[in-house]
């Protein structure tokens, strides 16, 4: 369970109904949906850590990226990211190869096998979402759906990093 510190200025409100307790009660859906992907993905084979996941997607989404735009994509540093991208070519999810006009530079690709694992992950992310969400009513599903396009559209607007709870 996720308890945000720091003063709550949902008194003026009312209780339960300011930011600050909808983002208590949100970050515990959050917390429960991410246990569920995160199971999902285990069943997958090869088993996968989030981080090598998540390096998988990030060269699905941008073919050729290097290994320092990797890095970049996913906040870690060049040795973590090389050891990465070393684990998934040796398990064949992964292949480097130079860049046509740069031979200094290397190229990041997927092998069949890794665009093969990255689906089945989404199909067993998708099933078990599916299984949850036909749990809930229509209504219940049409407002979720509102109201994470919505949280989706204010993110957008949101600065990058949340302020700091104790004003530093």
């Amino acid at each position: 369970m996720t308890h945000l510190d720091g003063a709550d200025s949902d008194q003026a409100k009312g209780p339960g109904q300011g930011p600050r307790a909808a983002a208590r009660e949100i970050a515990d859906a959050v917390e429960s949906l991410t246990d569920l992907w995160t199971v999902a993905a285990q069943g997958a084979t090869p088993r996968l850590s989030l981080h090598q996941l998540k390096a998988l997607r990030a060269v699905a989404e941008a073919p050729g990226l290097n290994l320092t735009a990797l890095a970049e994509r996913l906040d870690i540093g060049m040795p973590t990211a090389s050891r990465l991208c070393d684990r998934l070519e040796a398990a064949g999810l992964l292949e480097r190869g130079t860049h046509p006009f740069s031979r200094r530079e290397v190229q990041l690709r997927l092998t069949l096998s890794g665009r093969q694992v990255l689906s089945d992950v989404a199909g067993r992310r998708a099933q078990a979402l599916a299984a949850v969400l036909g749990a809930m009513e229509a209504d219940d599903r049409a407002a979720l759906r509102r109201g994470l396009q919505a949280l989706h559209a204010a993110r957008g607007a949101a600065p990058a990093r949340p302020a700091d709870p104790d004003g530093r």
